[in-house]
């Protein structure tokens, strides 16, 4: 993720963050001429706004040969990094509820859930493999992902043995609400997974809606 501040530096420019919402609300990744087309700019006014973004990991650029002979086409799109600022495209939300309606209607359980999600998480640890511990790795990812995870004092260092992360908030909370078995058990799964991909430490308690108590997870080192 993009440092705080240069992130805020970047979106405070009016044209920067108005090129971000319409890569953030495009369903596909957007070239330059389809970025200056849709917010009424000239494309030279909008390449280096895209560089600038671009250098920060805001976003990213795919390089085909589809464009003018002899000219590859760039075509630019949200990093998976950056942060997402609510701004998904709108379809996201509607395919998420139609697969949690498809898989209550197939009868799939909560630890049919949680075995979905514990793949996902351990595809998300590979990129923290040099992270000091697993405690820090799984904060962070927590955070990329909006939980806004919450750790005790002192918590959260290699020297830790155990750490109790709260989740201030859910990015899940409507779609869990409705599908609370499916949905916390996506999200009990995927940070299963994260942490016994990164090795050095287990999934100790989690706790959700559905055990009626804050949720939280209890990480403890081997």
């Amino acid at each position: 993720m993009p440092p705080q501040l240069d992130l805020l530096k970047a979106l405070g420019d009016n044209t920067r963050y108005a090129i971000y919402l319409d890569l953030a609300r495009s369903p596909r990744a957007l070239t330059t001429a389809d970025i200056a087309e849709s917010l009424g700019l000239h494309p030279n006014t909008v390449r280096p706004h895209l560089e600038r973004m671009r250098e920060i990991g805001l976003i990213g650029v795919e390089v085909d040969g589809r464009g003018d002979v002899g000219r590859p086409q760039h075509r630019y799109s949200i990093s998976p990094d950056a942060p997402s600022l609510g701004l998904e495209p709108p379809t996201m939300p509607v395919l998420a509820r139609m697969v949690l309606a498809m898989a209550t209607r197939l009868q799939a359980s909560a630890d049919d859930a949680e075995a979905v999600g514990s793949r996902e998480g351990a595809s998300r640890a590979g990129p923290f493999e040099d992270a000091p511990s697993t405690l820090e790795a799984l904060v962070a990812d927590l955070d990329r992902l909006g939980f806004d995870p919450l750790v005790a004092d002192g918590m959260g260092r290699a020297d830790v043995a155990t750490a109790v992360i709260a989740f201030a908030n859910c990015p899940f909370v409507e779609l869990a609400e409705q599908y609370p078995e499916l949905v916390c058990g996506l999200h009990r799964g995927l940070i299963a997974g994260f942490v016994a991909e990164m090795g050095d430490a287990e999934v100790s308690e989690f706790c959700t809606l559905t055990n009626g108590t804050p949720c939280r997870v209890t990480v403890s080192s081997r």
